[in-house]
Formats: structure tokens, sequence, C-alpha cells
């Protein structure tokens, strides 16, 4: 699986987990009648959502993803499993901390509420992670594919050529042919 496509579903994952935690969170408090936990769960996700803004900042990302990137190693063979395999066996505990996160908030609204913030700002977090990836493909002309691993062990990522990345962008001139 490209190391793009797992950061691109990981932030829409986490962002649609964070909505429907937040959606969870604001029905069951409403049923209720208490709007204190709404109160303060809208503050909890105005404060998530800043730190997350802060935290992904496009300068701390290309950081962070440089280190990650470094630790590829080289190959030219594919990761033998199926993108949907690889994209469950490292996303599977999101989907456990949404079950979870939304099975307690039967019996306390701000479980969810709590939950959402978070989702919401790792999403925001994240939110830049594709990009920075895809600009150092493009500029080194390499893929990174994610090795088939357990999403509670690191993340392993094999560099392989990119194909078609040597040829030139549309509107440029091609280069002059070799004299000799």
């Amino acid at each position: 699986m490209p190391f793009v496509d797992l950061l691109r579903v990981t932030v829409l994952l986490v962002g649609a987990v964070a909505t429907a935690l937040g959606a969870i969170a604001v029905l069951v408090a409403a049923q209720s009648g208490e709007h204190t936990p709404l109160l303060v769960a809208g503050g909890w996700w105005l404060v998530a959502a800043i730190g997350g803004v802060w935290l992904g900042r496009p300068a701390r990302t290309a950081d962070q993803m440089r280190r990650v990137l470094a630790g590829a190693r080289t190959t030219t063979a594919l990761p033998p499993e199926s993108p949907g395999r690889i994209a469950f066996s490292r996303l599977w505990p999101v989907g456990a901390f949404a079950v979870v996160a939304g099975g307690l908030a039967a019996v306390a609204p701000q479980i969810a509420a709590i939950g959402a913030g978070y989702a919401f700002g790792f999403a925001l977090a994240w939110r830049h992670r594709e990009a920075a990836v895809t600009a150092i493909e493009e500029r080194d002309g390499v893929r990174f594919f994610v090795e088939p691993s357990s999403a509670l062990s690191p993340l392993r990522l094999v560099r392989t050529p990119g194909l078609g990345r040597d040829r030139m962008p549309a509107g440029h001139p091609p280069p002059p042919p070799p004299s000799g």
C-alpha cells in the first residue's frame, strides 16, 4: 500500500470518527436535557482544534516525516499484501477506539465528547503529512510503501524507484538530444 494512501485514509477515518463521536455526544446530551456537558465539549473541541492546527504546521510535519522516511529500506519489489489488508491491520485501533468511546456514551456522553476532541485534534495534526510525503517522492523520484505489520509494531516502509518520475512535467521543453 502506498504510504501516502495510508496517510490519507488515516486522516479521513479519524475525521469520520471525530464526527460520529461528536454527533453521539450531542444526541445523548440533548436527550438527557443537560447543556453543561455540551458547553464543556464545545470548549474542548475548540482547544483540540487549535492544538491540532498548531501541531500540524507544515514545518513540523516535514520534520516528523523526514525521520520516518529516512528509515525506509530500499527495494525493487512491492510488499506482497493487498492494500486493504495493510490498511485494516494498521488502522483497526481507530475503529476499536470509536466503538468503545461511542458505546460508553450511553453511560456518560462526556466520554464520546472527549474522544471526539482527541480525534479531531489528531486529524488536524496529520492533515499535511500526505502532502509532505508526496513532495519528497516527487523531488527524489521514489515511492514509499507500507510493509505489512501489526498496528502495535512500529511502521516499516520500503522505498522503490518511482515509475515515470524521470519525465519532464507538461509544458516543459524536452531535454536536448545527446551530441556525439
